[in-house]
């Protein structure tokens, strides 16, 4: 499991943390069972953003694991657990709509999968 080392900005009182430390990091259901980890992030270029969180999960070392997009708002830090909460299930990440080559740039995947999920789009 990767742990996030967060930089406290004490003028601002910000947590910042690099890209490259939430790669890895651990996806934990409200249960407490880990469901997944994060294997990048998608940031929406014009307004910085964090869009997505594509997570892996399933597989073992590596081999058929599964990777999905899921919306970075339905995703919370919890500082006890090192890791990612969210009130998914690896179910409902499994039944969300399937990614394609292009589904970064897919106006109606994208609709379709805020509605899966039912959070707002991230661009509003």
């Amino acid at each position: 499991m990767n742990t996030i080392a967060y930089t406290e900005d004490h003028t601002t009182g910000r947590a910042l943390v690099s890209s490259d430390d939430v790669n890895g990091t651990a996806v934990y259901g409200r249960d407490g069972t880990q469901i997944g980890s994060i294997d990048h992030l998608m940031i929406d270029k014009i307004s910085g953003k964090v869009a997505y969180a594509v997570m892996g999960f399933g597989g073992f070392l590596g081999l058929g694991e599964e990777h999905r997009p899921v919306p970075w708002n339905k995703l919370t830090y919890d500082p006890g657990k090192g890791g990612f909460v969210t009130d998914l299930t690896e179910a409902e990440v499994k039944g969300a709509p399937a990614r394609h080559d292009s589904w970064y740039a897919d106006d109606d995947w994208e609709r379709r999968t805020h509605a899966h999920y039912r959070v707002p789009h991230y661009w509003i």
